[in-house]
């Protein structure tokens, strides 16, 4: 008993507030394209007063990423939109991508954080109407006033100096609001600056990684697994929240060679406020040539 007590201890006071940066390489780029940095964040799941999750959020401009791709599951409260664009503020000045989760548009309400281990959650069981809604509007607003581009069943093509990225974007998979949009027809054709096909989305759903490889994608970023959130020692996850093998929780896999990038995310739902050997992250993808 005094063991567990101990590690709930360890997994509330340390580890829920252990934020680390993970990188990673994708060599997805055309041979001779230079290397392109993408600083991918989601599942902020903020509240009021967090401020180490500002502090540290505020130190991820020190990268100095050329985009930011932020996977949802912005929100954990309904008076949390404050602090999410305080910890936003210096990242929102950079070029940046993004798509909303669930908990973009809903409160989180109780559950047992345990159900999972016996219950596959292929989606959530609908939204029930009741159900407390967030700021959603008002926050992608305040996104796309500072430059942010909302790929919520859209695509896109941004141009930068010496690379051209075309997105597909989906509304959240999980609550069943996504449509695939493809890709922009014509973006490859308009010159022949280095271009690269990415997949955006929260949840990643095999029904859904395999639209993007499908469709095109060269590579996909996704969230909302939290990594397992509470995993065995060395990271294990034991669930993924979604369809998705719980090995494929955090970080790279391949889906039909496509390379698919899940962040492990950057919080919890107020409702389960514990990580244990999956800290919370925010990951530097660096995109480069292929071989």
């Amino acid at each position: 008993m005094v063991a567990g007590a101990a590690t709930v201890a360890y997994a509330h006071f340390y580890e829920l507030n252990h934020f680390t940066v993970r990188s990673e390489k994708l060599p997805v780029l055309p041979e001779g394209a230079q290397d392109f940095s993408i600083l991918h964040i989601s599942d902020m799941h903020m509240i009021p007063g967090q401020q180490k999750k500002i502090r540290f959020m505020h130190s991820l401009a020190e990268l100095e990423p050329d985009l930011v791709i932020n996977t949802g599951d912005n929100l954990s409260h309904l008076q949390g939109l404050p602090s999410l664009l305080e910890a936003l503020d210096p990242l929102l000045d950079i070029p940046g991508v993004f798509v909303p989760g669930s908990n973009c548009y809903y409160a989180p309400i109780m559950k047992n954080p345990a159900r999972y281990l016996w219950k596959q959650s292929t989606a959530d069981e609908g939204i029930d109407d009741a159900r407390v809604k967030l700021p959603t509007e008002q926050m992608h607003e305040a996104f796309e006033e500072r430059g942010w581009v909302g790929l919520i069943n859209r695509f896109d093509v941004m141009n930068f100096e010496k690379l051209r990225l075309e997105f597909s974007g989906v509304d959240d998979p999980h609550i069943g609001y996504d449509e695939h949009p493809g890709f922009s027809p014509n973006a490859f054709s308009t010159d022949d600056t280095p271009s690269v096909r990415l997949g955006v989305c929260h949840a990643p759903y095999l029904r859904t990684l395999r639209r993007f490889v499908d469709d095109g994608a060269q590579a996909i970023f996704a969230g909302h697994t939290h990594g397992g959130q509470v995993c065995l020692p060395g990271g294990r996850a034991l669930v993924s929240n979604c369809d998705l093998p719980p090995s494929r929780a955090k970080g790279v896999s391949l889906e039909d060679d496509v390379p698919v990038h899940v962040s492990a995310g950057l919080g919890t739902s107020r409702f389960a406020p514990v990580r244990l050997f999956c800290p919370p992250e925010a990951v530097l993808v660096t995109l480069t040539a292929g071989s």
